[in-house]
């Protein structure tokens, strides 16, 4: 029988506290442990954990895979936190808040090279592919990255870059860990891309989500801060829409308060924004988009071949992540 997610997310997070790091050197390692420590949904070394479980094989031997896409995640986010100029981690001081710059760069340096250590586990012909698609990934990732840094400049975005920046910088990893799960645990290259597709395309659904929820959740049961994106002026599928969907007049000034010459700030940017964003129905828009790509996820996973009960798991778990209101 396959296991739950609940219990996979127990073993992992049980597994992820013997984790032993150096106790050299404590500037570079303490802030490893702390970002670590914050804790979070911990999506990508379960969905590692689920797709070796979903062909029988015991779930330690993905352990090493799980820990190295965790850790590239985490490194993925201290260096993000860093170029976003960002105080806060899930309610928590940034590494370079709380330590400093340099020691932030360091520490998600060490991270970055852990994970790969991680892999080192595996025999020499498994290691191979494991390396050739977390190398493959690691620079879709950087791509993805550094197309979100050159939207904040440009005016000029469309669906289509957002769905690809969204795809690199989210979405590859997910489907990255989920291969990696099934290669480990014994699936057929054919069974390995089905896996990578329906993680992949749940990623995309999930980051459509959480756009979504930016703007619309109520702040009460999201946890989070009403309209991060806007008051980043991020351009996500919501505002690109929009600017599509509104009149020329109301599209010039969603633009415009996107722009650095806005004279509107804070909670009133967000409001107007939101408003704008309301008036035009784009949230209706932005959740069929996230429905179609998780039925395309869903897709994939019926094409696997393995016993349905198994799959339920991974659907179900797809379904609570891409229905959830935080």
């Amino acid at each position: 029988m396959a296991k739950s997610i609940s219990e996979l997310q127990k073993f992992y997070a049980t597994s992820l506290e013997k984790v032993i790091l150096p106790n050299h050197t404590p500037n570079l390692y303490e802030p490893v442990s702390y970002l670590l420590g914050l804790g979070g949904k911990r999506i990508r070394p379960v969905l590692v954990l689920a797709a070796c479980d979903l062909y029988g094989k015991e779930i330690g031997g993905a352990l090493a895979a799980a820990h190295a896409i965790e850790f590239f995640h985490n490194f993925s986010l201290m260096h993000d936190d860093i170029m976003d100029q960002a105080n806060l981690r899930r309610g928590h001081e940034t590494v370079h808040i709380k330590y400093d710059l340099n020691t932030a760069i360091l520490s998600g340096d060490v991270m970055l090279i852990k994970a790969y250590e991680f892999l080192e586990a595996y025999p020499l012909e498994l290691q191979v592919q494991l390396f050739k698609l977390f190398n493959s990934t690691s620079v879709k990732i950087c791509e993805g990255q550094q197309m979100d840094v050159d939207f904040e400049s440009r005016s000029d975005v469309s669906i289509d870059e957002y769905l690809n920046m969204i795809t690199n910088k989210t979405a590859v990893l997910l489907g990255a860990g989920m291969k990696m799960g099934g290669l480990i645990g014994g699936a057929s290259n054919v069974d390995a891309d089905h896996l990578y597709q329906f993680a992949k395309n749940m990623g995309i659904a999930f980051q459509i989500q959480d756009d979504i929820l930016d703007v619309f959740a109520d702040s009460a049961d999201s946890g989070k801060k009403e309209g991060g994106d806007i008051l980043q002026k991020k351009k996500t599928y919501l505002y690109i829409k929009s600017l599509e969907l509104l009149s020329q007049t109301d599209a010039q000034r969603l633009s415009f308060l996107y722009s650095d010459q806005t004279e509107v700030v804070g909670d009133k940017l967000v409001k107007e924004a939101r408003n704008l964003m309301l008036d035009c129905h784009v949230k209706v828009y932005a959740q069929e988009l996230k429905e179609n790509y998780q039925q395309l996820s869903f897709s994939h996973l019926s094409a696997i071949k393995v016993d349905d009960d198994h799959k339920k798991v991974l659907k179900e778990y797809a379904q609570a992540l891409l229905n959830r209101n935080s």
